[in-house]
């Protein structure tokens, strides 16, 4: 493991394995990718071609300052190490009407002790199965993401054939499984919460680095239900 990726450098380079995990599957606030993407991302983050839809979240705030700071050469380090390590599936998808209800817990939710419930409401809760192992970095640590009734076969026939030409099939460049092609990453078994606000972020401009031309007219026609449909089904499939 890279040194980058275990300590960072201080004052103003995070370790990347504080939020994407040590062997990389990341969480509800980020995601795990290839090494050509990566190095792409943190140039977009670095000249202001990528920023975000809620600018007061935290995650994307500290992936501006981090590329600011970071050096080409660190960054190839943790491109290479993160890309290099086989993906795993750390997501269980559950259709459901009722979600347990949550709490706001730093970048991400989590289940309010006591067991209470409230209607999911086209929305999707991700949640840790293990509050406590997840705030460890626990590698081993996994997800339930909770996500409405027929949202996976939904988002399945929206992925490969387009939705009546709302968008164009999503399998034609993450290929045939959403495993991703070269640099194009794959959604496949990645946090639905991510690719619900990347997919968001796409549709309002704030994604404008060279490869967002590419997503822009397929995401335009969008409705905020179909965004959270193409996630669940994503993340549904094995990485």
């Amino acid at each position: 493991m890279p040194d980058i990726v275990a300590h960072g450098r201080k004052p103003d380079v995070m370790a990347c394995g504080v939020c994407h995990r040590a062997d990389g599957p990341g969480g509800p606030e980020n995601a795990g990718l290839a090494a050509e993407y990566i190095v792409q991302q943190m140039a977009d983050f670095k000249s202001g071609a990528r920023t975000t839809s809620v600018p007061q979240r935290n995650p994307p705030q500290l992936m501006i300052k981090t590329a600011k700071a970071i050096t080409d050469a660190e960054i190839e380090q943790a491109a290479a190490y993160f890309s290099g390590l086989k993906p795993r599936a750390v997501i269980k998808v559950v259709e459901t009407a009722t979600v347990p209800r949550t709490r706001v817990a730093g970048l991400f939710l989590a289940a309010v002790p006591g067991g209470e419930t409230e209607p999911i409401a086209g929305r999707i809760i991700e949640v840790p199965e293990s509050l406590e192992r997840f705030e460890m970095r626990d590698s081993r640590s996994h997800f339930i993401a909770y996500v409405p009734p027929g949202s996976v076969e939904q988002g399945r026939q929206l992925a490969n054939t387009g939705g009546n030409g709302n968008s164009a099939p999503c399998t034609i460049c993450h290929g045939p499984e959403m495993n991703g092609v070269g640099p194009i990453p794959g959604l496949a078994g990645r946090s639905p919460s991510d690719v619900v606000r990347q997919l968001y972020d796409f549709q309002h401009g704030r994604r404008t680095g060279p490869w967002s031309p590419l997503m822009a007219p397929n995401v335009i026609k969008l409705t905020l239900d179909d965004m959270v449909a193409l996630a669940a089904y994503a993340a549904s499939l094995p990485p």
